[in-house]
This record gives C-alpha cells, structure tokens and sequence, in this order.
C-alpha cells in the first residue's frame, strides 16, 4: 500500500531549502541561542526533521514558515535542557531587589532609577551597537531566564505555552520576567550610557 502524500509535498524541493531557507532559518536561531556551531547544527537538524516530515507537510503554511516551526521546536528544546538544574534555582525574591530598590522610599534606589537610553534618534548605527549590547546583556541571564524572556518577548509564545515546555508556574514566570528585565535594564544602562 503507498503511503499518500499531498500535492504541496510533492511540489516541495528539498533540494532547494539551503539556497532559500539556510540563511533566514540561521538568522532566526542565531538571536535565540547565539551559539554559532549550536545554531548550525539546529539548521541541519530541521532539514533533516522537515524531509522525514515531508509527507506530513500540507501546504497551509509556507514552506518558509512550516520549516521556521520545525526549527522553533528545536529551540525550545535547546531552551528546556539548558534550563534544568542547576540552573533551574530562582534566587531569593528579596535578595535581588534588595539591590535594586530602596523599601524606605517604596522606589528604585537612586543609583538605580531608570535613564533614558537614547534609542529615541533611530541612529541605525545605534540600533546596531544598541542591538550587539543587548545581545551581550542578554547573555549574562541565567539560562532559564534567557529561555523565558526569549519565548515571551522574541517569540510572542503564550504564558500557558512557555510554563508547559519549560516546566515552571504562572507565578514563576512573572517573576523570572520581572527580574529578566531589570536586570536586562540594569545591564544597558551600564553598558550603553556610560
């Protein structure tokens, strides 16, 4: 019995998914994981996961973004394995905001107090030393928390998506979010202004 494979399969040209696809799929996955040999490796594998796919592949998407999907999962993966213990730790609530906020004044501690960050001019060489800074900021997060703000502000993933692939609750998320992003600020204003 042949196995039936729809029509937008049998038009697809595996052949052609480097030329058209390699560089934008890298692209993608250099943002998210900003390990170079990592993200290669990712790219093959989603050739790879995408031909023994191929049968599946219904057309309803384009091809472009049924192989972005595929590579997204990869990601994720990327994301849960590097997010396990020990890394998986949340440091105390208290501990951290300790240096960031003065609880006498209910307020950021005056070191502290968000700066404009000059982003405002559209500058593209700005943008671009703004963008290589933020990546190395970005960096410096520990793993589950990089994982986190990635899927949420990168990927536009739900909150119900990112706590079942990653395996941490509701509340947790916020306060990774929360911390991921002063954290984040912290980091450029240290970098980017002064």
């Amino acid at each position: 019995m042949k196995e039936h494979i729809s029509p937008i399969a049998e038009r697809s040209d595996p052949h052609t998914w480097v030329e058209l696809h390699a560089d934008y799929l890298y692209a993608y996955a250099i943002t998210r994981i900003n390990d170079e040999e990592q993200v290669r490796d990712l790219v093959q594998e989603t050739f790879l996961a995408a031909l023994e796919r191929l049968d599946r592949f219904e057309g309803k998407s384009s091809e472009r973004t049924w192989l972005t999907a595929i590579l997204k999962n990869k990601i994720i993966d990327v994301y849960r394995k590097r997010s396990r213990p020990p890394f998986m730790q949340i440091v105390g609530e208290h501990e951290e905001e300790m240096e960031f906020f003065d609880p006498q004044m209910n307020n950021w501690k005056k070191e502290h107090w968000p700066q404009a960050l000059g982003v405002e001019d559209k500058d593209p060489l700005h943008d671009k030393e703004l963008n290589r800074i933020l990546k190395l900021c970005m960096q410096k997060l520990p793993a589950l928390w990089l994982a986190i703000f990635t899927m949420k502000h990168m990927d536009e993933e739900s909150t119900t998506t990112i706590c079942t692939e990653l395996k941490v609750s509701d509340t947790n998320l916020w306060v990774i979010i929360h911390r991921a992003k002063v954290n984040l600020r912290s980091c450029l204003q240290k970098n980017w202004l002064d």
